[in-house]
Protein backbone atom coordinates (compact mmCIF):
# COMPACT_ATOMS: atom_id res chain seq x y z
CA UNK A 1 0.00 0.00 0.00
CA UNK A 2 2.81 2.41 0.93
CA UNK A 3 4.56 1.71 -2.37
CA UNK A 4 1.38 2.57 -4.26
CA UNK A 5 1.17 5.90 -2.41
CA UNK A 6 4.75 6.74 -3.45
CA UNK A 7 3.73 6.84 -7.11
CA UNK A 8 2.34 10.06 -8.58
CA UNK A 9 -1.43 10.06 -8.46
CA UNK A 10 -3.30 10.44 -11.74
CA UNK A 11 -4.67 13.91 -12.38
CA UNK A 12 -8.25 12.69 -12.14
CA UNK A 13 -7.73 11.33 -8.61
CA UNK A 14 -5.92 14.38 -7.24
CA UNK A 15 -8.29 16.73 -9.09
CA UNK A 16 -11.34 14.98 -7.69
CA UNK A 17 -10.00 15.23 -4.14
CA UNK A 18 -9.24 18.93 -4.55
CA UNK A 19 -12.63 19.43 -6.21
CA UNK A 20 -14.43 17.79 -3.29
CA UNK A 21 -12.80 20.20 -0.83
CA UNK A 22 -14.83 23.09 -2.28
CA UNK A 23 -18.32 21.73 -1.57
CA UNK A 24 -17.12 20.26 1.73
CA UNK A 25 -15.98 23.69 2.93
CA UNK A 26 -19.19 25.32 1.72
CA UNK A 27 -21.50 22.68 3.18
CA UNK A 28 -19.71 22.13 6.48
CA UNK A 29 -19.03 25.72 7.42
CA UNK A 30 -19.89 28.17 4.63
CA UNK A 31 -16.14 28.69 4.13
CA UNK A 32 -14.19 29.54 0.98
CA UNK A 33 -10.96 27.93 -0.16
CA UNK A 34 -7.99 30.25 -0.45
CA UNK A 35 -4.49 30.51 0.92
CA UNK A 36 -3.37 34.10 0.40
CA UNK A 37 -6.00 35.49 2.79
CA UNK A 38 -3.97 33.91 5.59
CA UNK A 39 -1.27 36.52 5.08
CA UNK A 40 -3.79 39.24 5.86
CA UNK A 41 -5.08 37.30 8.88
CA UNK A 42 -1.52 36.82 10.17
CA UNK A 43 -0.78 40.53 9.79
CA UNK A 44 -4.05 41.41 11.53
CA UNK A 45 -3.12 39.10 14.42
CA UNK A 46 0.41 40.53 14.70
CA UNK A 47 -0.44 44.21 14.14
CA UNK A 48 -3.91 44.66 15.66
CA UNK A 49 -3.65 48.43 15.94
CA UNK A 50 -2.33 50.96 13.54
CA UNK A 51 -3.21 49.94 9.99
CA UNK A 52 -6.88 50.31 9.06
CA UNK A 53 -6.71 47.44 6.55
CA UNK A 54 -5.95 44.99 9.37
CA UNK A 55 -8.74 46.14 11.69
CA UNK A 56 -11.37 43.44 11.32
CA UNK A 57 -12.51 40.34 13.21
CA UNK A 58 -9.71 38.06 12.00
CA UNK A 59 -10.46 35.46 14.71
CA UNK A 60 -13.55 34.40 12.72
CA UNK A 61 -11.12 33.15 10.07
CA UNK A 62 -8.82 31.25 12.41
CA UNK A 63 -9.91 27.98 10.78
CA UNK A 64 -7.85 29.11 7.80
CA UNK A 65 -4.65 28.89 9.91
CA UNK A 66 -5.51 25.29 10.74
CA UNK A 67 -6.18 24.61 7.04
CA UNK A 68 -2.74 25.91 6.05
CA UNK A 69 -1.18 24.14 9.02
CA UNK A 70 -2.74 20.90 7.78
CA UNK A 71 -1.27 21.49 4.34
CA UNK A 72 2.19 22.04 5.84
CA UNK A 73 1.90 19.05 8.18
CA UNK A 74 0.69 16.86 5.31
CA UNK A 75 3.60 17.97 3.16
CA UNK A 76 6.11 17.21 5.90
CA UNK A 77 4.58 13.80 6.60
CA UNK A 78 4.42 12.97 2.90
CA UNK A 79 8.02 14.07 2.40
CA UNK A 80 9.17 11.81 5.23
CA UNK A 81 7.03 8.75 4.54
CA UNK A 82 6.49 8.86 0.80
CA UNK A 83 9.70 10.48 -0.44
CA UNK A 84 11.07 9.03 -3.65
CA UNK A 85 14.85 8.56 -3.18
CA UNK A 86 15.47 8.76 -6.93
CA UNK A 87 16.49 12.04 -8.56
CA UNK A 88 13.76 14.10 -10.19
CA UNK A 89 13.19 12.90 -13.74
CA UNK A 90 12.98 15.64 -16.32
CA UNK A 91 12.96 15.58 -20.10
CA UNK A 92 16.50 15.48 -21.53
CA UNK A 93 15.73 18.53 -23.71
CA UNK A 94 14.78 20.53 -20.62
CA UNK A 95 17.89 19.30 -18.78
CA UNK A 96 20.01 20.49 -21.72
CA UNK A 97 18.32 23.89 -21.76
CA UNK A 98 18.69 24.30 -17.99
CA UNK A 99 22.36 23.29 -18.18
CA UNK A 100 22.85 26.20 -20.57
CA UNK A 101 21.71 28.47 -17.72
CA UNK A 102 23.96 26.76 -15.18
CA UNK A 103 21.21 24.70 -13.55
CA UNK A 104 22.43 21.11 -13.36
CA UNK A 105 21.13 19.92 -9.97
CA UNK A 106 18.18 17.58 -10.51
CA UNK A 107 18.42 15.68 -7.23
CA UNK A 108 15.51 17.53 -5.64
CA UNK A 109 12.46 19.49 -6.72
CA UNK A 110 14.25 22.78 -6.03
CA UNK A 111 17.66 23.07 -7.75
CA UNK A 112 20.31 24.39 -5.37
CA UNK A 113 21.63 26.72 -8.09
CA UNK A 114 18.37 28.66 -7.75
CA UNK A 115 17.09 27.95 -4.23
CA UNK A 116 19.85 28.16 -1.63
CA UNK A 117 21.27 30.71 0.77
CA UNK A 118 24.26 31.19 -1.53
CA UNK A 119 22.07 31.89 -4.58
CA UNK A 120 19.95 34.38 -2.64
CA UNK A 121 22.81 36.88 -2.67
CA UNK A 122 23.20 36.87 -6.43
CA UNK A 123 21.41 39.12 -8.91
CA UNK A 124 19.45 36.12 -10.20
CA UNK A 125 18.52 35.04 -6.67
CA UNK A 126 17.42 38.51 -5.59
CA UNK A 127 15.24 38.90 -8.68
CA UNK A 128 13.69 35.44 -8.42
CA UNK A 129 13.22 35.05 -4.68
CA UNK A 130 12.79 38.58 -3.35
CA UNK A 131 11.36 40.26 -6.44
CA UNK A 132 9.22 37.26 -7.33
CA UNK A 133 7.90 36.98 -3.79
CA UNK A 134 6.94 40.65 -3.76
CA UNK A 135 5.22 40.39 -7.16
CA UNK A 136 3.28 37.27 -6.14
CA UNK A 137 2.20 38.85 -2.85
CA UNK A 138 1.20 42.12 -4.48
CA UNK A 139 -0.55 40.31 -7.34
CA UNK A 140 -2.55 38.07 -5.00
CA UNK A 141 -3.69 41.09 -3.02
CA UNK A 142 -4.45 43.17 -6.11
CA UNK A 143 -6.37 40.31 -7.77
CA UNK A 144 -8.39 39.71 -4.61
CA UNK A 145 -6.98 36.22 -4.12
CA UNK A 146 -4.42 33.69 -5.21
CA UNK A 147 -4.53 30.99 -7.85
CA UNK A 148 -6.13 28.45 -5.51
CA UNK A 149 -8.82 30.89 -4.43
CA UNK A 150 -9.72 32.01 -7.95
CA UNK A 151 -9.04 28.89 -10.02
CA UNK A 152 -10.55 26.38 -7.61
CA UNK A 153 -13.08 28.23 -5.49
CA UNK A 154 -14.02 31.13 -7.74
CA UNK A 155 -14.49 29.06 -10.88
CA UNK A 156 -16.61 26.53 -9.01
CA UNK A 157 -18.82 29.44 -7.90
CA UNK A 158 -19.02 30.58 -11.55
CA UNK A 159 -17.55 34.00 -10.71
CA UNK A 160 -16.55 36.03 -13.78
CA UNK A 161 -13.72 37.88 -11.95
CA UNK A 162 -12.22 34.51 -11.05
CA UNK A 163 -12.39 33.37 -14.67
CA UNK A 164 -10.63 36.56 -15.77
CA UNK A 165 -8.02 36.22 -13.01
CA UNK A 166 -7.38 32.55 -13.86
CA UNK A 167 -6.93 33.33 -17.56
CA UNK A 168 -4.51 36.13 -16.64
CA UNK A 169 -2.59 33.79 -14.30
CA UNK A 170 -2.17 31.37 -17.20
CA UNK A 171 -1.12 34.12 -19.65
CA UNK A 172 1.32 35.53 -17.09
CA UNK A 173 2.76 32.09 -16.43
CA UNK A 174 3.25 31.48 -20.14
CA UNK A 175 4.98 34.84 -20.62
CA UNK A 176 7.15 34.30 -17.56
CA UNK A 177 8.22 30.76 -18.44
CA UNK A 178 8.92 31.44 -22.10
CA UNK A 179 10.22 35.02 -22.23
CA UNK A 180 11.19 36.46 -18.85
CA UNK A 181 12.62 33.44 -17.00
CA UNK A 182 15.24 32.66 -19.68
CA UNK A 183 16.52 36.26 -19.36
CA UNK A 184 16.69 36.00 -15.54
CA UNK A 185 18.37 32.58 -15.67
CA UNK A 186 21.04 33.89 -18.03
CA UNK A 187 22.15 36.54 -15.47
Amino acid sequence: MLEMLKQPWPWYVAGTIIGLIVPALLLLGNKHLGISANLRHACAACFPAGIKFFKYEWKKEIWNFFFVGGILAGAIIAAQLLANPNPVEIDPRLASELAGYGVTDHENLLPKELFSVESLFTVRGLIMLIGGGFIVGFGARYAGGCTSGHAIMGLSDLQLPSLIATVMFMVGGFIMANFILPVILSL
